[in-house]
């Protein structure tokens, strides 16, 4: 079902952690993190490249891939404190896209459905509609909300001639019942598409879209709470969904879509590291990670950070649940502590 790299990159997992099979429940019993390459992107409408997304992923750091991360700011090593395994890459081809897709969606829930948080590497955006899905499957109807960082809305219907592409996993999640529209949440939307129609489309769902403009009027962090309040209403879960495209293109150039004006990388990181912190996060991707139009690994390095930041924070969330003194931000850093 599964297997490292022979696709696209070489035969690694996350930074050294330890490896599973999906198909093998055994080998991640009692996880709490699984990571799941899905490296697909036949669903592109312009430069093709994120299916090389995991194997970047994976291995962009200076720092040795022995399975430890410390986090200079909340204080645990999320792969030591947190049980991390690395499942390798689903199978996928850019000819089949429905059996890409449907592979993709049974491995996240067979991992969501085992208690383990599915962590999937990307892929366009098209492996939106298995990721959510696979994991909003694993629990009550309806209960499971989605926070979702992009440039673009990914609402559209038929686009290029097919109904699945990286510009409609949303609608497609939506129309399929799996996530509320009502319970939608987009951050950092700009640029010239969609059209009046799909607007209109997605105004009769209720989703709140959140384009840069009112960020940059109101704030991330007032924006950020706003949407939580919504997505944690009737809902007991999250799942992000994280688009490297969000951010502008000068801190995040290796990807399909680029669109200038997006949020900075200091942004998405503490935007992400909040919501991993204060939310109860089922499943999350990071996805459009094309490292063909990369320069210097920057985006790269920015989507393993976002992977390092949402680990840090479900770690740090455990550990203050657990009853120990509760992280300060304003902590210093030499206290200690």
């Amino acid at each position: 079902m599964s297997r490292y790299g022979p696709m696209y990159g070489p035969d690694i997992t996350f930074l050294g952690v330890d490896r599973c099979d999906v198909a093998d429940p055994a080998t991640y019993a009692g996880a709490d993190v699984v990571i799941i390459g899905a490296p697909f992107d036949g669903g592109t409408s312009n430069r093709p490249g994120a299916r090389f997304g995991p194997m970047a992923l994976r291995q962009a750091c200076y720092l040795p891939h022995d399975g430890s991360r410390p986090s200079l700011a909340l204080r645990v090593d999320a792969l030591r404190d947190l049980r991390v395994l690395d499942a390798g890459d689903v199978e996928c081809y850019s000819g089949d896209v429905e059996g890409s897709l449907a592979a993709i969606e049974d491995a996240v829930h067979r991992v969501a459905s085992s208690g383990a948080i599915p962590l999937v590497l990307g892929g366009d955006h098209t492996v939106a509609l298995p990721d959510a899905r696979g994991t909003a499957r694993a629990y009550e109807p309806g209960r499971v909300s989605m926070i979702h960082f992009d440039a673009h809305a990914d609402t559209g219907d038929i686009e290029f001639g097919h109904l699945y592409g990286h510009g409609q996993p949303m609608r497609r999640l939506i129309e399929s019942g799996a996530i509320r529209g009502d319970r939608f949440l987009q951050i950092g939307l700009r640029g010239y598409w969609p059209g009046p129609e799909t607007l209109s489309w997605m105004a009769e769902q209720r989703m709140r879209s959140y384009e840069m403009t009112e960020i940059v009027a109101r704030g991330l962090d007032e924006c950020l709470t706003e949407s939580f309040r919504i997505a944690l209403d009737e809902c007991d879960r999250i799942f992000l969904s994280v688009d490297i495209d969000v951010c502008d293109p000068g801190h995040a150039p290796g990807t399909g879509t680029p669109e200038p004006g997006g949020l900075s990388a200091r942004q998405l990181l503490d935007a992400v590291r909040r919501i991993c912190y204060e939310l109860p996060v089922a499943g999350m991707e990071v996805v459009e990670v094309a490292p063909p139009y990369d320069h210097a690994d920057i985006t790269a390095f920015l989507g393993n950070r976002v992977i390092l930041e949402a680990l840090s924070a479900m770690a740090r969330r455990r550990k203050d649940d657990e009853g120990g003194p509760r992280w300060d931000p304003l902590q210093p850093l030499l206290d200690g502590r």
